[in-house]
């Protein structure tokens, strides 16, 4: 915006196109908020002012409209703006009439460089629009269609304020009184994606400005961080203990032993070493209360200074206030003219009111000092304290002593004090809330452990029905188990004669492998899951597969039971070293050709 507005001042390119009446150009580019200038470069009107981009006389322009800010006002109605007609090389622009509304414009779009112009006549061609705008400024391009408008984008924003003078004219092209010829020229401002995508760039690049700006500000008047502190250790205990002993080295080295001591650098071993530090910082009491005094005096004789040379200038405001007044008197009054006599009157009243303030200063010094005597004891004679001063002074120096030592030693105790007292609050204060705090837990663990015991009855009771049903199962299964052995045993007997007839030596071996029914359904089970597991299985894995069957059955009796029926089942070692793993296979086929 500032670029537009200083475009839109002196240094605005003139439209230089011809016209019958000077004047009127000079009133319509007043309207813009621009300096009137002629064909040649000179400005028209010697009233317009620079400053304000106006004639005198004319309302000043609003800098709140969007875009370039730059925006004429609307025109009061009793200021009706002058437009006269504009002579081109092809065509002739006849003002509109000057008691009929402006046109109506639509927002104004943000960084718009492109206008919409409706109204041109159907012979139109690129050339004459060209020829007509190219005077507001650098035409970059047209867009024409082909029912009378176009759009034409400008080089500058400030360009299109100048196109928009030009809306309401009638446009003739030549001579000649046809329609297709003619036409009224309708200004207004267009909304084109690349005004829009420039406008956010450069508002992109302001803001990246202003950080930069912003982030440089920061830097400059960001505090510098302190040096950091070393670490504790012997050596740099000893380094510090040196530095306190020296006054100008103290302050960095108090500040160090304070951080070491807020760091928790304190133990039994590093006591010692600290203690003889903070008596070092101890011994420095002594010579700050001297510099205190010091300085004191130097601001008593200061201040003594100040004093005898503010009453000497009060005595030089004394006598010219004095020559001001001799002056002043009809002697030599009369010999002055009336403007010396003003002058005289005018320095007498001006040397009286710094004399008056001076004097007040002086006053209340004074003041200040009788207070001060009224608030201290009355001191004895001068005499009377340079003989007592030589026979007192090891005295008053070992007095110093004593009371600083007693004083401090009464602000540890009290310090001391205060803590226990605080200690002793908060220990009954802790008392009371750990009483009620417990109160509350016990309430809440007897709720909790009703709860529980309601819980525990109900999983009895549970429990109890159970038991019942699984009895119940237990004794239906025993009598199945009866039915099956009788069965069994009826078979048996039927198997056996024709067992004894055929092999007689499997019958001895199988009754030495296989000792009960239930060893042979286990024999059974673990067939059938090995046979599903060619590349076998642990006898961990093995039993727990059974334990699920059977919750009685155990690893050794199973690995026992294995072991016997070596056509049956293999055990094979697999893996390397730590991952050595024995698993057991099903061999039952090839244990039958065998066998």
């Amino acid at each position: 915006p500032a670029d537009g507005a200083r475009n839109l001042n002196l240094d605005s390119i003139p439209m230089g196109l011809p016209m019958s009446d000077p004047t009127a150009w000079a009133t319509a580019m007043n309207n813009l908020g621009m300096a009137p200038m002629g064909m040649t470069g000179q400005p028209l009107l010697p009233d317009f002012d620079p400053a304000l981009g106006m004639m005198t006389g004319i309302p000043p322009i609003n800098p709140m409209m969007p875009g370039l800010g730059i925006v004429p006002p609307p025109i009061p109605p009793d200021m009706p703006a002058v437009k006269e007609i504009i002579h081109c090389k092809s065509c002739t622009l006849f003002p509109p009439n000057p008691h009929l509304p402006p046109p109506a414009t639509r927002e104004r779009p943000p960084g718009c460089k492109t206008v919409f112009v409706g109204g041109l006549p159907e012979n139109g061609t690129e050339q004459i629009i060209m020829e007509v705008f190219e005077q507001c400024g650098e035409v970059i391009a047209i867009r024409k269609s082909k029912k009378n408008f176009c759009h034409i984008r400008f080089a500058e924003e400030f360009m299109v304020d100048k196109a928009l003078y030009l809306s309401g004219y009638r446009i003739r092209l030549g001579s000649s009184t046809d329609k297709k010829d003619t036409g009224r020229l309708h200004v207004d401002f267009a909304q084109a994606r690349d005004d829009l995508y420039e406008w956010e760039c450069k508002q992109r690049m302001l803001a990246r400005e202003e950080r930069h700006r912003r982030r440089l500000e920061e830097e400059r008047f960001r505090p510098p961080s302190p040096p950091p502190v070393v670490h504790y250790s012997d050596h740099e205990c000893s380094i510090i203990a040196d530095k306190l002993k020296d006054d100008t080295k103290f302050l960095e080295a108090i500040q160090t032993l304070l951080t070491w001591i807020e760091r928790g650098e304190v133990n039994r071993r590093t006591a010692n070493n600290f203690y003889s530090m903070i008596q070092s910082a101890n011994s420095h009491i002594r010579r700050l209360v001297n510099e205190k005094a010091a300085h004191e005096k130097e601001m008593e004789e200061a201040k003594e200074k100040f004093k005898l040379a503010l009453s000497g200038i009060l005595v030089q405001f004394e006598q010219i206030v004095a020559v001001y007044h001799s002056a002043s008197k009809q002697k030599a009054w009369d010999h002055f003219t009336k403007a010396q006599r003003k002058n005289i009157s005018v320095w007498c009243k001006q040397a009286e009111e710094i004399r008056n303030i001076h004097n007040d200063e002086l006053m209340g010094i004074r003041r200040e000092e009788e207070m001060e005597m009224s608030d201290e004891e009355i001191e004895d004679p001068p005499e009377m304290k340079e003989t007592e001063e030589s026979a007192l002074v090891s005295q008053v120096e070992a007095l110093k002593e004593e009371n600083d030592s007693l004083r401090w030693q009464l602000d540890a105790y009290r310090n001391e004090v205060e803590l226990l007292k605080q200690e002793q609050g908060k220990a009954s204060r802790d008392e009371d809330t750990t009483k009620e705090q417990q109160m509350k837990l016990l309430q809440q663990a007897l709720q909790g452990m009703q709860k529980h015991l309601l819980k525990l009855q109900e999983e009895y009771k549970k429990r109890e029905a159970e038991l019942e049903k699984v009895k119940e199962d237990k004794l239906k299964v025993e009598s199945l188990l009866e039915n099956l052995k009788e069965q069994e045993s009826s078979t048996s007997r039927v198997c056996a004669c024709s067992q004894e007839k055929e092999c007689p030596a499997e019958k001895t071996l199988s009754n030495g492998l296989v000792k009960s029914e239930r060893e042979v359904l286990l024999v059974g089970i673990i067939s059938t899951f090995l046979h599903v597991h060619p590349f076998g299985a642990s006898i961990e894995y093995i039993c727990s597969y059974l334990q699920r069957l059977d919750s009685k059955i155990c690893t050794a009796e199973v690995e026992v039971l294995m072991t016997r029926l070596q056509n049956t089942f293999r055990q094979e070692l697999s893996g390397v070293g730590a991952s050595l793993e024995k698993r057991w296979k099903f061999c039952g086929f090839d244990g039958l050709k065998m066998t």
